[in-house]
């Protein structure tokens, strides 16, 4: 009988307990086989004694709808340095492994989570990745737990932000998440009716969000909504950085330069809303609920197969894998500039911050 892990790392998102339920599932109904989870994801591991917790089909009833981990999680950045301690860390990871008698592990997370696995692959360890993370910016895979669900609560914000900005006449700006990557922003944006939607991959130029807004008030509109990403940046200019409580850079703050800029060109009056964590939280959508399952079954049936060192993954809206060198740390998935959703957005009067050579209507 096999016995294999899961642990859930970084940030948490909406879809990772459908995560562990599916492989519980799939692995103990299916095969037969014990499953332990790793607490704190690989901090549990590198504890000692290890932290970890046997998962029964009890143990994933009523998870399915669950927002965050029932595994808990943590993105403190890889203890795996090629130093004396992270040498120390490694070996202590592997014994613990070794000592809980394991054969798999399975590591739910994003782009940092899956270089630890990529790290722990490369000293001998049978591990398999699942990709999770609002940002959607993993590389070698169309889909990731978590994305659509964050896409759903940014856009209700932006539907709920029209209204009010219509109703005084203001500019409303929304920041949401997303790294360096505008997947959440052009997502949410477009179906949230956004009037200028701002992404790292298209640096704005003032000129053309004063010219969108002007537009409109000459319509008879006078309100505008922004959706910006936390790491667009002016053209010529930087990504906007903020010190967390524990001292780290984090992505975030752009809204509110945009915002005094607009208000000093235009005078109209503007507010911010900084939409942050609420897009980590609560009962994941019925996609990512789905695609949640897909992906622990998937893993499970690597595991079956023998086949480590894969990142599971959906590609033209098949579950498949990969191997793990699409994962190696830093990398990113970013928008593709010929994007049917920029192209869209632009085809039906968004402003993405740049010039066009055709306009259409506000």
């Amino acid at each position: 009988m096999k016995k294999i892990a899961i642990c859930t790392g970084g940030g948490d998102c909406p879809g990772l307990n459908a995560v562990i339920r599916a492989v519980v599932k799939a692995a103990k109904g299916g095969y037969g086989w014990q499953v332990y989870g790793i607490i704190e994801s690989i901090n549990g591991l590198l504890s000692s004694p290890p932290k970890y917790r046997e998962l029964s089909m009890q143990d994933v009833t009523h998870i399915l709808t669950q927002g965050g981990t029932i595994l808990s999680t943590s993105n403190r950045g890889s203890p795996f340095s090629d130093d004396e301690q992270g040498l120390a860390n490694m070996a202590r990871c592997k014994d613990n492994f070794r000592n809980l008698g394991l054969d798999a592990l399975i590591i739910v997370g994003g782009e940092g989570s899956q270089y630890m696995a990529s790290v722990l692959l490369k000293a001998g360890l049978p591990v398999i990745g699942v990709p999770k993370t609002i940002d959607r910016d993993l590389p070698g895979t169309e889909e990731t737990v978590g994305f659509h669900t964050a896409v759903e609560i940014a856009a209700d914000a932006a539907v709920r932000l029209q209204t009010t900005a219509e109703s005084h006449d203001r500019i409303m700006i929304l920041e949401v998440m997303g790294r360096h990557t505008g997947h959440i922003a052009l997502h949410a944006g477009l179906s949230g009716a956004a009037n200028i939607i701002l992404i790292p991959e298209i640096p704005f130029e003032y000129p053309e969000i004063i010219r969108k807004i002007e537009e409109r008030k000459a319509l008879g509109r006078f309100f505008s909504l922004i959706v910006v990403a936390e790491g667009a940046q002016e053209k010529g200019g930087d990504q906007i950085y903020r010190l967390a409580s524990d001292g780290r850079k984090l992505l975030g703050g752009i809204s509110a330069q945009i915002s005094e800029r607009l208000f000093a060109d235009t005078s109209i009056e503007t507010r911010v809303t900084v939409l942050g964590h609420t897009q980590r939280g609560g009962t994941p959508s019925p996609y990512d609920r789905n695609i949640a399952t897909l992906f622990g079954c998937h893993a499970v049936e690597l595991i079956e197969r023998g086949e480590f060192g894969r990142l599971v993954r959906m590609q033209a809206g098949k579950t498949s894998d990969v191997s793990y060198e699409v994962a190696e740390r830093g990398s990113f998935s970013p928008l593709p500039l010929d994007s049917d959703y920029i192209r869209s957005a632009e085809a039906i009067g968004t402003c993405l911050g740049r010039k066009l050579a055709f306009r259409a209507s506000a």
